[in-house]
């Protein structure tokens, strides 16, 4: 019996299949490792990665209630159209306002054109007295001239006894009638004079008004301008295609200006960024061939490159970046953003992709 138990641990001993399963996985992981370290001298890889594409919020301008909202979730639109639209009905009373206002101001810059143009018919006709009284002037002054020629005569004739008392006194009369007819007209032309120049002042000061009634006009203008622009914000378009999100906003409710009501995807342009760690970034270039593949299409590979590389790591965009300077050092291998790129524009796929799906990145270093 001992024999034989011997002889089976012996037979046991000597079989080879356990030793040829050894050396299978010995080769077998020996090549793997080989492959694994080939693979690395020529390939950076990360599933640190996502689909990315441009979102853009769709935000009113203005406040109002909504009355209309004009799309559903998931929903493909095309620029320029229709998403929301707003209560509008006190934005048309503010434009018709303003245009009130402009007809208004329009109608003051007329009325000082039209005073305008009586002051300087008013400064002719003030001239023109100014004028008659300076010709009146001189015909007084012949008229003097005569009367003093007059009564110096009959003052001689008088002295001598040639005529009498009362011939003389008429001359002195007709001598002082001039002289006084000569003073009143110099009156007169002073006060012509000066309501001349009165009227001429006037006449400024509604020139004045002209350039401060065509200012106005300018101003009330602008003002038709912001209402209607105000008024076109009522209606909330769509600023480039793309699928609209979850629509979170219900006819009757009151949005404020700058509030985000949801976002439009812009799916038919979409890139990936990979997050790589800074340790593989060493060989890595502009322009390098990239292999994808998503998660949501496990037996497709898509054809890419890398783009370009981010200015800084991601957590030194972080609401909290992290403070090295504090004390509390610990040194964390950082990962840089990189925008792969797809380069397969016949691949219909890229259209399915959405922002958010993971992917996996191998990036050829050669």
């Amino acid at each position: 019996m001992e024999n034989q138990a011997t002889e089976k641990t012996n037979g046991k001993k000597r079989n080879p299949v356990f030793i040829i399963i050894l050396g299978l996985l010995v080769v077998g992981g020996g090549w793997f490792g080989i492959s694994k370290y080939q693979h690395s001298q020529h390939h950076e890889d990360t599933d640190d990665a996502q689909v990315s594409a441009d979102i853009s919020p769709v935000i009113p301008r203005i406040a109002g209630y909504v009355t209309e909202v004009r799309v559903k979730d998931n929903q493909l639109v095309k620029k320029g159209d229709t998403l929301i639209v707003l209560d509008n009905r006190d934005y048309i009373i503010k434009v018709e306002q303003a245009e009130a206002a402009l007809a208004t101001a329009v109608s003051n810059l007329n009325s000082a054109k039209a005073t305008t143009t009586a002051s300087k018919a008013n400064i002719a006709t003030s001239k023109l007295a100014v004028n008659t009284i300076d010709a009146q002037i001189e015909a007084a002054k012949v008229s003097l001239w005569r009367a003093t020629q007059d009564y110096d005569r009959y003052s001689n004739l008088y002295k001598d006894h040639t005529i009498t008392l009362q011939q003389f006194e008429q001359a002195s009369a007709a001598k002082q009638s001039a002289e006084k007819q000569i003073a009143i007209l110099e009156q007169q032309k002073n006060q012509a004079a000066q309501q001349t120049s009165a009227v001429a002042v006037q006449s400024n000061a509604v020139a004045e008004q002209i350039g401060v009634a065509d200012a106005s006009i300018r101003q009330k203008q602008t003002e038709i301008d912001a209402a209607k622009l105000n008024l076109s914000y009522t209606v909330v378009t769509a600023q480039q295609d793309g699928l609209i999100s979850k629509v979170n906003v219900q006819p009757g409710q009151f949005i404020q200006a700058g509030q985000a009501l949801f976002s439009v995807v812009h799916s038919d342009a979409v890139w990936v960024i990979a997050n790589f760690k800074e340790t593989q970034l060493n060989k890595m270039v502009e322009g390098q061939k990239v292999e994808i593949e998503v998660d949501a299409f496990p037996k497709h590979k898509f054809e890419a490159k890398v783009a370009s590389f981010s200015p800084a790591t991601g957590s030194t965009f972080a609401l909290l970046p992290p403070d090295n300077a504090s004390g509390n050092f610990v040194k964390v291998v950082q990962r840089l953003p990189v925008r792969i790129e797809f380069t397969d524009k016949n691949d219909n796929l890229v259209k399915k992709l959405r922002p958010g799906m993971n992917v996996n990145v191998d990036v050829h270093l050669n």
